[in-house]
This record gives C-alpha cells, structure tokens and sequence, in this order.
C-alpha cells in the first residue's frame, strides 16, 4: 500500500517509452544468484554485504503481506537464512499494524522485526519506545545503496530507525487491451481524457473502471493522485502535515475532479454499491479475466498490481497494458507507497536482518519475482522481470531525493491506515454519495484534528 513520489522525469521516462515499452516481457534478469551460509563457502563472489553467522538464533518478522507477496517475501527471508544459519519466522500481522504490534508487545511477545507501512506509523513507533536504532552495518548499506531522502524518511529527530525495503509506484492506470481495442480506445493523457475514454469503453457495451472499494486506501491513493496534480506538490505538503485544513477550497476542487467519476455509476464495475464490496486484489482479477468482455476494462493501482495479473491468463505487454495516472493539472501525478523495517529488540539477528534489507542483494530477490520496486539504487535495473519494472524502477532511483511519500501514511495511522475509520472510511462513503463534498471536507477535517491533536 502506500507512500507518495512526484517524479516529473517519471512523466518523461513514460512518454519516451509510449505504453511503457510493454514488449519484450520475459524474464532476463541477469541470473546471478546468491547463497551462502554467512561463512563465505558457497557465497557468490559479486555478494555486496557480509552478514554475521547466527547458527541458533531466532529471528521473527512481521508484515502485513499475504498470497503472493508474502511467498516473494519469504524468499528474501530464506536466503538470509541460508547465509548467516539464522531459523527465521513470518508473523502475518493485520492493519493497522501499530495495534497488533502493541498488542504483541504487552504481551511480551514483540516480534524481532517489523515490516511497516505507513511513515506516520513508523513515527508512533519510536515515540512508544518500541523501535530501536539501526546499527551501523545497516546504516553503511543505507548510505551505499540509499538516496538522502530515502534515508531521512527512515530517521526521526535525527536518529535512523526505518529500513525502506519495498517502494511502489501508485499512479498508474492498468487497462485490458482486447477491451480497449474492440472500443477504439486510446491511452488518455489528461483527467478529461481518461473520462471521454471511459464514455467510449462504456458505450461498447464494457464497464469501464474497476474499483476495490473496499480496501479503504485505494480511495485515498485516488484522492491523492487527483491533488498532487490539481493543487501542486506544496499545497500537498500542507495537506499531508495538516498545516491547511481538509476545508481548504484545494480539497473541494480534488473532490469535484474525484466526483466526475465517482458520481457515474455506470463508469464503475457494479456501481459504487458493487466497489464498495470488491477487495482489491478482485479488482484487478476481474479487469483480466473475460477475455475482451472484463467486469471492468481498466483499474488503477501501483506496479504491484502485477502479482495480481499474474493470478489470471493475461500476459503484461499483450493483454495488460498500463499508462501513467492522467494529469489533472499541468503535470501527472506520482504516487509511491513503502514499507520500512524497524527493529523492535536489541538482538544482533534484528540488526543483521535490517543489514540484509538494506543491501542490494535482498532487493534482487523480490525483483526477480516480480511485483516489486525497491529504491536502492544499488540494485541492477536488469534483475527486474520486464521493461515495465525497469522503467518504473528507473524512474524512481533516478528521482533522487525529489520524492513525496503518500499523504495517508504520514498521517497518524487513526486518520490514515485504519480501516473502516478516518480517512478510509470517509472516502469510501464519499464513493457511495459523491455529491457530498462539504459533509466529507467537514468529516475529513474534524477526524484529522483529533488524530493530529492525539
């Protein structure tokens, strides 16, 4: 999920490559595998990170990952096994994470390390006391591998806490070829584009969007690619630190742009009744299942929307194409979410752990799997399975420090990542009756004080 990026040369990056080159999909990372045992025998030569030996130690893990993610996750966990002799475990933690973390920690049982999703939350987590610092193997990684700001998102009042293992980029428009061609539609590069293109989906007989409703931030990755765009990157920091309220006439225009497909039903996949009870994962499932007659001809979502795809017979590049989020304002918008590894006790497997996530080797694990986008610079573009990946990839590393995180998750988790409350749960009464803009500035406002007070 989450964590918001304005990339301009992203936009540039995508316009020279068209539909995003999306040929050429096979899998040619470069091959190079990596194993060992911590002790260097059976270590390849090209490894960038030396880990200690662990013979015996435990070492538990935390995330909210599930299904695909999870099994491409745990293979970065088996290869850290394999090479420092630690026994490592998955703990499947749910949303809001900084709730079952608290959980575990009275009673007793933190996990050793914790995979979290939201900046804010990361942020909760040092102020409780449960974070620990990062060691300083896993801050020269971080300083190899890592651009400043990517760093500095990790650190609170200086101190380095958080490991950026996994980045996404949210601002893209996944689409089904076959459904696009049999209307004569074309890939839209504005906000009015992309709504005249879904009129013309929808008048060959094809719902034109497909929304997963009922996952909460997915509505508020909508909202926000909508409000980078309309009201620019400074509003936006505003917005995210709540230095402007969610009264502010900037949130109104965003939710009138919003409503302009929200308020047409018969734009969205079973309405927004039928939105509302689609889990994201079904939201893409059934954009690329029904050959050229889908439930939706288009969904929006990050680059991880590929594991999804992957769940169907639809090939990326033939049958599932993808564009950049239209612009709305002058520029598209670039959304990225992240996930952090914090270490939660004083043990020398945590620290290793984090070492291991911050190096580029860990990160070419995930990116031969696939549905994955690190922001480790010292990962070889090639290791990704298709051009799509790379693009995006590239486009990230080669931002630099010109990076904006995801507005929810740098709010308090209470406003920003909590399902059925706060932010999640107002937008998804927002898509139910889109006519509402004031009642949902009003809502927005009054449940961002109190989290920002609290």
């Amino acid at each position: 999920m989450r964590t918001t990026l304005r990339i301009r040369r992203a936009a540039l990056v995508f316009a020279t490559v068209g539909a995003l080159a999306l040929t050429g999909c096979g899998g040619d990372g470069d091959g190079e595998k990596k194993s060992g045992d911590g002790s260097g025998e059976g270590t390849d030569s090209a490894s960038t990170v030396t880990l200690p030996k662990l013979d015996g130690e435990s070492v538990s893990v935390a995330a909210v990952w599930t299904g695909p993610e999870q099994e491409n996750f745990t293979k970065v966990l088996d290869e850290f096994e394999k090479r420092t002799g630690a026994d490592v475990t998955f703990v499947p933690a749910q949303d809001p994470i900084i709730n079952f973390l608290g959980t575990k920690i009275k009673g007793k049982q933190p996990p050793d390390v914790a995979m979290i999703p939201q900046v804010g939350a990361v942020q909760q987590a040092v102020a409780r006391k449960w974070a620990k610092p990062v060691g300083e193997e896993a801050k020269a990684q971080l300083g190899k591998n890592y651009a400043q700001v990517w760093q500095d998102l990790g650190a609170v009042d200086g101190t380095q806490y958080g490991v950026y293992f996994k980045a996404a980029n949210k601002s893209l428009i996944w689409y089904n070829a076959a459904a696009f061609d049999n209307a004569g539609a074309s890939e839209p590069k504005t906000w009015k584009d992309f709504l005249t293109t879904a009129e013309t989906i929808s008048a060959s007989g094809v719902t034109p969007v497909s929304v997963g409703g009922a996952d909460g931030w997915t509505l508020t990755d909508w909202f926000e690619n909508v409000y980078l765009s309309q009201a620019g990157p400074e509003k936006y920091d505003q917005l995210a630190k709540h230095e402007i309220p969610w009264t502010d006439p900037s949130v109104k225009d965003a939710l009138t742009t919003l409503a302009e497909l929200f308020g047409k039903p018969e734009l969205i996949a079973g309405g927004a009744d039928g939105a509302l009870q689609t889990e994201f994962p079904a939201s893409v499932t059934q954009t690329f299942t029904g050959g050229d007659q889908p439930k939706g001809a288009m969904v929006f979502e990050g680059d991880f929307v590929a594991v999804n795809i992957g769940q169907t017979e639809a090939e990326i590049g033939t049958d599932a194409k993808v564009f950049p989020f239209p612009a709305v304002g002058a520029d598209s918008p670039v959304v990225t979410g992240g996930d952090a590894a914090i270490a939660l006790k004083e043990t020398k497997g945590a620290q290793a752990l984090l070492t291991w996530l911050a190096s580029a080797d860990a990160a070419r694990i995930w990116a031969e799997a696939g549905g994955f986008i690190s922001p480790n610079k010292g990962l070889d573009v090639k290791a990704y399975p298709n051009d799509v990946q790379r693009t995006m990839a590239q486009a990230l590393v080669d931002a630099g420090d010109d990076v904006r995180f995801d507005m929810s998750d740098q709010a308090p988790q209470s406003f920003g990542g909590t399902p059925g409350a706060g932010e999640w749960k107002i937008l998804q009464d927002f898509l139910k009756n889109p006519k509402d803009i004031a009642g949902t500035q009003q809502k927005l406002e009054s449940a961002a004080a109190k989290a920002y007070q609290d």
